[in-house]
């Protein structure tokens, strides 16, 4: 679809090592040569790259973590990823970074930081491409990954973070432990932005809520179980980051037309529309804007309304916003 193609839009709810595509696995598996079993040919590569479930997914996640062994890996990776997404005329991004997974093999979290914000430098520079960060807890590490995530969003304070999240399975993992982690957070000023009800029910985005202080809900989708939710997250102009491939792929949603998108939309829910963990999961940003423009039956300006949510939802400055929305105005305008 050529009108989402051309689309200035805002990416809030995607994953740093899950944004990994081939091309910058090959380049990193080359440069680990003789210690992965990540293959560096095309051919095989694009093999590898072909989930048959979910435990498979894990292994090419962890595999692609494995990588991940210098600074200068996460640079790269940090470009590349906003490279990938700048093709898409994404103009701004909030990337989902998890520090703790660094560190526990070594890197400093001094010198994760610097990786990270001077791949924003750079790529702002290049691409023109906002990049902000969300700091997340690995859930299924618990409290201790909790505690290193918090010291070293609170102590560095990198220039790009914005949130902070909670990700990583939500099965046998109770969000209210972490409400500690997050009072601190939200006092120094960042925003609350955990995973919550994708695997899981209500109840957990109710935690989330209630417990992390939430002002927005990676995935969410099982609130369209619950009424009385969708009200108050209606009521409340909470937003629910929504990955329909993604919720297809994990097995949440049994497929895309049974995705409950049109049941929370109905209900007044405010939803953006994002990627999650793209090249992992066959997709793109762009892909998922003709997902949902199918799901809830929406012409061109229907879906420029979906653009313009994500950028009044995120966490930008109200100058970056301007910006971005009457880029999309203009657009819709002389499409």
């Amino acid at each position: 679809m050529s009108f989402v193609s051309g689309l200035p839009k805002a990416e809030l709810h995607v994953h740093h090592v899950g944004s990994a595509s081939m091309r910058t696995v090959a380049e990193l598996a080359e440069r680990h040569a003789g210690s992965t079993t990540v293959p560096t040919d095309p051919e095989a590569l694009g093999e590898f790259f072909t989930f048959t479930d979910f435990a498979h997914f894990v292994e090419v996640y962890l595999s692609v973590v494995d990588l991940l062994r210098t600074p200068e890996d996460l640079w790269t990776l940090t470009y590349d990823v906003a490279r990938d997404l700048s093709e898409q005329n994404v103009r701004y991004v909030e990337l989902t970074c998890t520090p703790y997974t660094s560190i526990a093999v070594g890197i400093s979290a001094e010198a994760y930081c610097e990786a990270l914000e001077d791949a924003r430098r750079r790529a702002e520079a290049d691409f023109g491409l906002t990049m902000r960060w969300c700091f997340d807890i690995p859930g299924e590490s618990g409290v201790p990954s909790a505690d290193i995530t918090l010291d070293t969003a609170l102590r560095l304070q990198p220039a790009g973070l914005v949130s902070f999240g909670l990700g990583g399975p939500e099965i046998g993992v109770p969000r209210p432990q972490f409400a500690p982690h997050f009072q601190q957070a939200i006092a120094a000023g960042l925003h609350s932005v955990p995973h919550a009800g994708e695997s899981t029910g209500p109840e957990t985005i109710w935690d989330a809520i209630n417990h992390l202080g939430a002002e927005r809900i990676g995935h969410g989708i099982a609130a369209a179980q619950d009424p009385a939710l969708m009200t108050h997250l209606a009521d409340h102009g909470i937003t629910l980051e929504v990955c329909p491939t993604s919720n297809v792929r994990t097995r949440s949603v049994p497929s895309l037309e049974e995705h409950p998108l049109p049941t929370l939309v109905a209900a007044g829910v405010p939803v953006t529309i994002n990627s999650d963990d793209p090249p992992m999961f066959s997709t793109t940003l762009n892909h998922e804007y003709e997902v949902a423009a199918q799901l809830l039956g929406l012409d061109d300006q229907g879906i420029a309304d979906l653009a313009r949510a994500s950028v009044r939802a995120s966490f930008a400055d109200d100058s970056t916003k301007a910006s971005i929305l009457a880029e999309i105005d203009g657009y819709a305008t002389s499409a």
